[in-house]
């Protein structure tokens, strides 16, 4: 990243491109902030991006590497002190500059030390107010003691890995009985009569007949 100060002095001079003009990551939810800011910092030659939420403040710093972030403490999603340690976790050289409202003065002095900012500023900010502090805000980065405590702060949640069971000792498969399919109906063919047998009993009918005959005749005195 080059030197702040080296590259304030070169937006001092009218035809600076945005190239090579130094950017400022604004960060706040209020959108009337947001604008006030914005406006100050044009008025600087500074490139402006603003950012509404902490997460994606972190992201944007991140992809953007930017020389100044100006960082309001009370943000959706991830705090601004949170964020602000997020930020200097990535970038040791990260120059963050915090705001906030009156009532949270100590909670301001605190996040300043704790995530090595270059200061806190009073909302609602003024470009007078960015005026009397800028020497500060060109100064040197502290150190930022917090950062020992950021996963205490804001754990990552560790990913949990499912082990599979190991296979258990794989055991014989019992052998398959073998079981007899069913007899099938089977059909008797039918023994067909002699004609032997038929002559016989044409025989026996023909001799009961000539009996009878014989019988009636010799009971009538025919014979």
């Amino acid at each position: 990243m080059m030197d702040l100060r080296h590259m304030l002095a070169m937006v001092r001079v009218t035809d600076v491109n945005d190239d090579e003009a130094p950017t400022v990551l604004l960060v706040d939810n209020n959108q009337m902030s947001l604008h006030r800011l914005g406006a100050i910092f044009r008025q600087r030659e500074f490139n402006v991006v603003t950012c509404d939420d902490g997460d994606k403040a972190v992201d944007e710093y991140i992809r953007l590497d930017p020389e100044l972030v100006v960082l309001s403490l009370d943000i959706p999603s991830l705090d601004g002190h949170l964020a602000a340690l997020e930020m200097r976790e990535h970038g040791k050289d990260c120059r963050i500059l915090f705001s906030a409202p009156k009532r949270q003065a100590q909670l301001a002095s605190d996040a300043t030390h704790s995530a090595g900012a270059i200061g806190w500023i009073e909302k609602p900010v003024t470009a007078s107010a960015i005026d009397s502090i800028w020497d500060l805000v060109l100064g040197p980065i502290p150190d930022a003691p917090g950062l020992q405590d950021l996963d205490t702060l804001h754990p990552v949640e560790e990913m949990i890995v499912v082990e599979e069971d190991a296979p258990s000792a794989s055991m014989p498969l019992p052998t398959p009985i073998a079981i007899n399919p069913l007899p099938t109906e089977q059909q008797v063919p039918t023994k067909k009569k002699s004609s032997a047998v038929k002559n016989l009993l044409i025989g026996v009918i023909i001799l009961g007949a000539l009996g009878a005959g014989g019988w009636y005749a010799w009971t009538a005195g025919l014979i």
